[in-house]
């Protein structure tokens, strides 16, 4: 009976509780919450992405190929000036770049100079040639162009910042509620008071790095700046003035951007959540070809052109709610095309109230069955609420294009169901041992746990510590993704990286990145590993043995598969969280790491697949090498000992190679019997990458075993 008394008592406040306690986490908005929601806006966007319309917005891509035929970044002014030319004649409606030119061009005539010291006459000449910044700038005067700037939180104002641009403000001051900078990188004065525009290129990306929105208006210091999409809308259209509406309302932020013909709902913020579509090929277009004069002018014409790279070298890479790598030019670009065809995406300011009051009714609605009917019910309860939830945000967004946050009133549910569902059982000594056994499964064992439990072991900043580094490239990768169906090729890569980074992790390496098809592995961080140099050695010889496996098994079905170079050393960096106020990225910072990079590379040259460093194989002087020199890498003035391992094949055992030290020791020596050893050595192993590299350096005269790399 008594426990019957405490049920109305007790029980009626689990449901008040948790509602509560749902209600003031929502409010409270942490970044988990946060990661949750953008998480199921962006699977939105991967169900029902926005449909690609022929909208008169291109780009106009800094590719791979425009590098490999005009030549490396930066590119001379005048052939900046050029395209900027070819695109005008084509009748751009604007040219708008996601590229800064804060530095005098190196190339023009009066900068080589100071570099060439040539004769007085030749002096003379040069310096009456026009400068390459002013003949951009002429070229920019013609109109259509927006240059710009990039904002930095540090910092204070430019002294010289063009203003081609009026800001009308209705309603209260957008400045408190708009993303704050205090200084911004610009374009050169001469270029910007010849620019019709000068935009922000400067995103704002969420926690985990992905851009899902693009500002229309951003603050620098005390005043209003609109960012390049703005701006090159406003240039396109011939129009001076924007007009940003805040809403009557104190503290409530803006409400909407009107630039010439388009009014523009936006977040409080002065941004525009992105409606992206899938990647399309037709949005780009190289700027090899528009100088080539390959363009049909009707991909020009009328159009607003965003000059912006995709090439992963000048890294302007972002990432997109498609959990791919996107060019950040691409951002601007998209969020162009949404304003043209009104295909808008909206967070609006009643989602917060209806949120809550799904979260108070939905969640006193399964306590109440919770306590009163127990788990099963309060379960389907919670299944069917948070159901309707689901399935009014999916209408919401398809139909509305409205942003509804499903997670927090699903997360309100769980916890009212945990609790209502606990205070059950407490009646029934059964129901408690079957919770209890079922919470004893929940463990995390993994090194994220562990760091979770252990914050102490991580420093913000940084800290000097000796780490061991292994960099991997897969070779041809580029052009076997030329000769077979791409999905195909993504396949067979992601199970290489698979197991490449299921190797690292057996040997409790920490993956620092991958960039491509190439992967960075870091031993002895962010928990100190004293043996870090042997398992470095171990992890590595181990990924060489699973990459010439499947290489093999790759190429024996016909498919050019490459082999994997290998690239080890050791040293002391700086290992740490470096990043901004809105991310981190957990890295270490140092010349080890480029000298691991660059022995990687070296493998091509040598003939090799993985090459270690004298400072790595002191951890494990027992380990089967051959000596393969002191290199001077390049850039480099001191000489760098290098070994390659002896790999033997599956089930035989490691050997040392004597006749190859014996040779190698005649050569570091100089002895003039060197040649001889290398001749015999060469005509047993004709296929010795090693014994060929060091003939044909004995043939052509060079001495010794320092060997300068002409390249990296």
């Amino acid at each position: 009976m008594k426990l019957r008394l405490l049920k109305p008592s007790l029980g009626w406040l689990i449901p008040i509780l948790s509602v509560t306690m749902g209600i003031s986490l929502f409010l409270i908005d942490p970044l988990p919450l946060q990661i949750l929601r953008n998480s199921v806006f962006d699977q939105y966007q991967r169900w029902s992405p926005r449909q690609y319309n022929d909208t008169p917005v291109r780009i106009i891509d800094i590719d791979d190929e425009s590098l490999a035929k005009l030549g490396q970044w930066p590119w001379p002014r005048t052939r900046i000036a050029e395209l900027v030319k070819k695109l005008q004649a084509a009748g751009a409606a604007a040219i708008a770049f996601d590229v800064m030119f804060a530095e005098p061009d190196r190339t023009s005539p009066t900068a080589m100079l100071g570099t060439w010291n040539p004769p007085s006459d030749l002096r003379n000449a040069m310096s009456a040639l026009p400068d390459h910044d002013a003949s951009l700038a002429k070229t920019m005067a013609r109109g259509e162009v927006v240059l710009g700037h990039a904002l930095q939180r540090e910092g204070k104002p430019p002294e010289h910042f063009a203003r081609p641009y009026s800001m009308i403000k209705l309603g209260a001051s957008p400045l408190p509620f708009l993303n704050t900078f205090n200084g911004t990188i610009t374009s050169l004065p001469i270029l910007q008071d010849a620019a019709a525009g000068n935009g922000a290129i400067t995103f704002n990306p969420d926690s985990d790095g992905i851009v899902r929105r693009v500002p229309l208006m951003l603050r620098m210091a005390d005043e209003v700046m609109p960012s390049l999409a703005a701006e090159a809308l406003r240039v396109a259209q011939g129009e001076r003035n924007y007009f940003i509406r805040t809403n009557e309302g104190e503290g409530e932020g803006i409400l909407e951007v009107r630039i010439g013909a388009f009014t523009i709902p936006t977040t409080p913020n002065g941004e525009i959540w992105v409606h992206y579509t899938k990647p399309v090929a037709a949005r780009y277009i190289p700027a090899w070809k528009v100088l080539a004069g390959q363009v049909p002018v009707e991909l020009l014409a009328g159009h607003i052109l965003l000059v912006g790279t995709s090439a992963p070298g000048l890294l302007d890479l972002r990432f997109s709610p498609f959990g791919r790598d996107m060019p950040g030019v691409e951002a601007h670009a998209q969020a162009i095309e949404q304003i043209l065809v009104a295909d808008h995406l909206s967070r609006p300011g009643w989602a917060l109230g209806l949120e809550v009051v799904v979260i108070l009714i939905g969640g006193l609605l399964v306590g109440f069955i919770g306590i009163s009917l127990g788990a099963v019910s309060s379960a389907a309860a919670t299944a069917l609420i948070f159901g309707i939830a689901g399935m009014a945000g999916w209408y919401a967004y398809t139909a509305q294009g409205l942003l509804i946050d499903p997670v927090m009133p699903g997360m309100a549910l769980l916890i009212t169901f945990i609790l209502s569902s606990l205070y059950h059982h407490m009646v029934s000594e059964h129901r408690q041992r079957w919770i209890k056994q079922a919470f004893a499964h929940y463990v995390s064992p993994n090194l994220v746990a562990h760091l979770v439990d252990h914050p102490e072991q991580l420093e913000l900043g940084g800290k000097r510590q000796e780490c061991s580094f292994i960099f991997t490239d897969l070779a041809g990768f580029t052009s076997l993704m030329e000769k077979i169906d791409p999905v195909e090729a993504v396949t067979l890569l992601n199970h290489y990286l698979d197991e490449m980074i299921a190797i690292a992790f057996r040997h409790d390496g920490t993956l620092d990145r991958i960039v491509g098809d190439a992967v960075t592995i870091m031993f002895s961080a962010p928990v100190p590993q004293p043996d870090h140099r042997q398992r470095a050695l171990k992890c590595a010889l181990e990924m060489h043995r699973f990459a010439k496996r499947y290489a093999d098994e790759i190429n024996a079905k016909g498919i050019p598969f490459g082999q994997t170079r290998i690239g080890v050393h050791t040293g002391e960096v700086i290992v740490g969280n470096f990043g901004g106020k809105n991310i981190f990225d957990y890295r270490a910072l140092g010349d080890p790491i480029n000298t691991a990079a660059r022995l990687e590379s070296v493998n091509k040259h040598l003939g090799t697949l993985v090459c270690i460093s004298e400072a790595t194989l002191s951890g494990r002087p027992d380990l089967p090498v051959r000596p393969v020199g002191r290199l001077v890498l390049k850039g480099k003035t001191q000489a760098l000992m290098v070994y390659q391992p002896i790999i033997p094949e599956s089930g035989e055992e490691a050997r040392r190679d004597a006749a190859y030290e014996n040779a190698y020791a005649l050569l570091r020596d100089e002895k003039p019997e060197a040649l001889q050893a290398f001749e015999t050595l060469a005509a047993e192993r004709p296929h010795d990458p090693l014994v060929a590299l060091h003939l044909k350096r004995l043939r052509t005269g060079e001495q010794g075993d320092r060997i300068v790399m002409a390249s990296k």
